[in-house]
């Protein structure tokens, strides 16, 4: 009867589920984002329930329990040398469309399209999660344990912490972080293996584009703010993704679907 009522309401589903997830976040007494963030995690929840169901929802679930786990890794040390995320890690409204943004529009899009444009934009949607997951770990663990960081446009050693800065401590966990969130979405059904692949390469390729934006046109434009970057990153990571399976595809090819 639950899978009827599902398949016939998804949209009211949606709107259930995550409101009681809402109401759960609230009562709970530790904080992963502020009262307006949760609101706007809500809007966002109900969207990509209603698009793609329990597994678009588990993938964002993933990408939002694990990124806040990595930020708060050595949170202590991070804010005494001053270089921990703001409200100790805590996300805001910008922080959740800075991180889904790309995302979301490859779900709504999946509603308007056939196959197999819709697997090439599921591919899109967990390879801005696995870009976005990427980037926080290997930014998160490179702060908190990176030996030696360099800026990642002249190699030079520059402070943990700094805009455009690598570590290979940093690097390796970025790795596996897409590779595990993909995964996730291999598991789920939203991507097949070679899809797993596709979103670490285009994580890799898009978290290193992050961070040579970070060191060279951060700082000389006022609008391009963290979360502007975010979009960014997250943006050229699924169009990476899409890029290289329709590559892909045509070379080999290999099947652009789940199967």
């Amino acid at each position: 009867m639950l899978s009827t009522f599902y398949s016939l309401n998804p949209w009211l589903v949606a709107v259930v589920f995550n409101t009681v997830m809402l109401a759960i976040a609230f009562i709970l007494p530790k904080k992963l984002l502020t009262p307006a963030g949760y609101l706007h995690a809500w809007v966002l929840g109900v969207i990509v329930w209603g698009t793609l169901g329990f597994s678009g929802y588990l993938v964002v679930m993933f990408y939002f329990l694990v990124g806040s786990g990595v930020t708060r890794i050595g949170m202590a040390q991070k804010e005494a040398e001053g270089i921990a995320e703001k409200r100790s890690g805590m996300r805001g409204p910008e922080n959740v469309w800075g991180s889904a943004l790309a995302a979301t529009i490859c779900a709504i899009a999946t509603i308007f399209v056939a196959s197999p444009y819709r697997e090439l934009l599921l591919l899109g949607y967990v390879a801005s999660f696995s870009t976005k997951l990427s980037d926080t770990s290997a930014s998160e663990v490179g702060k908190a344990y990176g030996k030696r960081t360099f800026l990642i446009t002249t190699f030079q050693p520059v402070a943990r912490g700094t805009e455009g800065a690598v570590s290979l401590e940093g690097t390796l966990a970025g790795i596996v972080a897409s590779v595990a969130i993909a995964l996730v979405g291999w598991g789920v059904g939203l991507i097949n293996l070679f899809g797993v692949g596709l979103c670490a390469i285009a994580a890799f390729i898009a978290t290193n584009l992050e961070s040579v934006i970070g060191a060279t046109l951060q700082s000389k434009f006022t609008w391009l703010t963290n979360e502007v970057v975010n979009i960014l990153n997250t943006l050229i990571g699924a169009i990476a993704a899409i890029l290289l399976a329709l590559a892909l595809h045509w070379f080999i090819p290999v099947p652009l679907g789940i199967s």
